[in-house]
């Protein structure tokens, strides 16, 4: 579980986090949505270390990640796996070395036993025998899938997925969206997607927090948000399926 106090995050006069509160619990899809400049992927930055909140506490099952220095928090961040935006694979590797990659950087398995991993990791996201590929030669959303095997090569207690469905056509995004859902039903992870995706958030939002302005809106399952009379909400929900059947239709 990751819980979140009070989060507070401020670049210069600018206050772009305002005192957002939340608990992410394991093997449940965890989604934060809103819109642009909602705040939600500078809270991500602000779990995951790479912002510091200017005020307000994150804890890894009970462990303070935000009192922690430089060292205290490598056990911690051997147990994130992060799946980036636009998948962030290494063009210059082929797609075994990019699944590989964190097992080299943090651990001292023999070679026989990372490719193991790294086979093991492909098939599950059924890109096996795709070891020698490079990203160039990969469509969309097959580099999505090699980011989520490289996010799982650690075998992860905690995944971060940051827009995994940002550039990819409604098929492939159900399809990325499936299988994040299965990895962490499957491995009790404590997922977190940021989106802004609905088919998204009606299709894997188990838990779901809605960020308006900096500030935590509404809070709830999918099945909750069909109903929920909050305005600000209701007006994300329905100009994003407007705006989704728009570009539809045209």
């Amino acid at each position: 579980m990751i819980e979140i106090k009070d989060i507070y995050k401020s670049f210069d006069d600018h206050e772009v986090l305002k005192g957002i509160s939340g608990k992410f619990e394991a093997g449940i899809t965890n989604l934060i949505i809103g819109g642009s400049g909602s705040g939600k992927t500078t809270l991500l930055k602000c779990m995951v270390g790479l912002h510091a909140p200017t005020h307000g506490t994150v804890l890894y099952d009970g462990r303070d990640f935000t009192r922690m220095n430089f060292e205290q928090r490598i056990d911690i961040r051997k147990e994130i796996g992060m799946l980036f935006q636009g998948s962030a694979l290494f063009d210059s590797m082929t797609v075994e070395e990019n699944v590989m990659f964190p097992l080299n950087m943090f651990t001292e398995q023999k070679h026989k036993e990372k490719l193991d991993r790294v086979n093991f990791c492909l098939e599950r996201v059924n890109l096996e025998g795709k070891n020698k590929l490079y990203p160039a030669e990969l469509s969309g959303g097959m580099k999505k899938r090699v980011g989520i095997a490289r996010a799982i090569a650690m075998n992860p207690k905690y995944l971060f997925c940051d827009e995994p469905n940002s550039g990819l056509d409604p098929k492939t995004s159900i399809v990325i969206d499936e299988l994040i859902k299965e990895i962490t039903e499957e491995y009790n992870t404590t997922t977190i997607v940021v989106t802004h995706d609905m088919n998204s958030v009606m299709g894997i939002g188990d838990y779901i927090i809605f960020l308006h302005e900096g500030k935590k809106y509404w809070e709830g399952s999918n099945k909750e948000i069909a109903h929920t009379d909050n305005k600000e909400l209701n007006d994300f929900v329905f100009a994003s399926r407007f705006m989704k059947a728009a570009k539809e239709k045209f």
